[in-house]
């Protein structure tokens, strides 16, 4: 039987006569996340100007190349040029790469070292122009006079702050009247600009740059930080480099080759690896052959968290904001996202000149990134 009486839907479209039934939750949708700067953490110190420095020092180099394409005799060849011939001492056992001979270095002149081949022993081995020399270590003869002092000049390096900002206007009318979901329009909005404001700061963070004239700023030039991928010089590698495993694919091989040359070349302890969407699926492939499942499992797991080498133990980090043909890897011992003294995310009150509540977010940071010889990326990978 159909109902008689009076319906809501009888009110009309409008229903003027019916409560409204609103949520007190807002959902947002929008990205928020900032994985990479809760993977560094807080910084324990300020920066104290719009230049922050930091020094940086490395030990005299063990290695060098051959660098003499005049060799005539590779298996007997008594003097050969260097590329570096400061690293060298009479006394010093080297060997080359991949070879089974000592040789002992008996003079060091210009670029040009002296050497007796087939030391201690050992058959001589062709060698070749481009080949790395591992200088295994000094002989002194006893009673002998001190060797000539050597070292390294520490190197200043440093980083720009950037100034990251919104502003915030609400009426008089608005912040009187009483809203949905929110208790205060201007705490709200403060709130939604802050969220933007701390992504854009893990965005820039990675894929920031400085300008290539005036980075301090002007009147007309926006200071902005140098980004990580921007800082990342010794270890980047793309597919199709001399060396680095075959194929455009993302691949185990990969991954062990980069850990594997930052471990040879730097006391680097990658212990970050940052990717993107597509290579995490890529990463999450590495178990796939092995993963087995009872017929009493109804949970399907494919993700790899934590990737374990013999070169370090790295947590995997995705990212929205890192390109998705890269892969990050990063000492996170050695970068920190620092403030300007007095100048973290804050809220700072404006006069306003009309029937409003006005206001700025404002903030200023900068990226300290120490030995990028520690770090590596890969780039060009395929993403489909």
């Amino acid at each position: 039987m159909a109902f008689t009486g009076k319906a809501t839907y009888s009110a009309g479209i409008t229903l003027p006569e019916i409560a409204e039934d609103v949520s007190d939750l807002i959902g947002i949708i929008s990205p928020t996340e900032t994985f990479l700067l809760d993977a560094i953490g807080d910084p324990l110190r300020e920066a104290k100007s719009t230049y922050h420095e930091w020094l940086e020092d490395s030990l005299v180099p063990n290695k060098d190349t051959i660098s003499d394409s005049s060799i005539s005799d590779p298996d007997g060849e008594t003097s050969f040029d260097v590329a570096n011939s400061d690293r060298f001492r009479a006394g010093d056992q080297i060997q080359v790469d991949g070879s089974e001979e000592l040789i002992l270095v008996t003079g060091v002149s210009d670029n040009t070292i002296t050497v007796v081949r087939g030391y201690a022993g050992t058959t001589p081995e062709n060698i070749a122009n481009g080949q790395v020399i591992h200088i295994l270590g000094n002989a002194a003869l006893e009673g002998d006079d001190k060797p000539a002092a050597r070292f390294t000049n520490r190197v200043r390096c440093g980083n720009y702050t950037q100034i990251f900002t919104s502003s915030v206007e609400v009426s008089g009318t608005n912040v009187a009247a009483s809203h949905l979901g929110i208790a205060d329009e201007m705490d709200y909005q403060k709130g939604e600009r802050l969220r933007e404001l701390i992504r854009d700061l893990e965005n820039t963070v990675i894929n920031g740059g400085q300008p290539s004239a005036n980075p301090q700023g002007s009147a007309s030039v926006r200071r902005s930080m140098k980004g990580i991928i921007q800082n990342v010089a010794t270890h980047i590698y793309r597919p199709g480099d001399s060396g680095f495993p075959s194929g455009t694919g993302l691949d185990e091989a990969k991954i062990n080759y980069v850990l594997r040359q930052i471990w040879e070349n730097s006391s680097g302890n990658v212990n970050l690896i940052v990717v993107g969407g597509f290579q995490k699926r890529k990463i999450n492939t590495f178990l796939s052959a092995s993963r087995s499942f009872g017929p009493t499992d109804t949970a399907y797991t494919d993700m790899v968290s934590v990737y374990e080498s013999d070169f370090g133990v790295c947590r995997i980090i995705t990212s929205k904001w890192i390109p998705q043909d890269a892969v990050l890897f990063l000492d996170s011992s050695r970068v920190n996202v620092l403030p300007l003294a007095g100048r973290s995310f804050q809220f700072k009150p404006l006069a306003s000149s009309g029937d409003y509540e006005c206001g700025q977010l404002i903030g200023e940071y900068t990226l300290e990134f120490r030995n990028e010889a520690a770090h590596g990326l890969i780039r060009d990978l395929a993403v489909s």
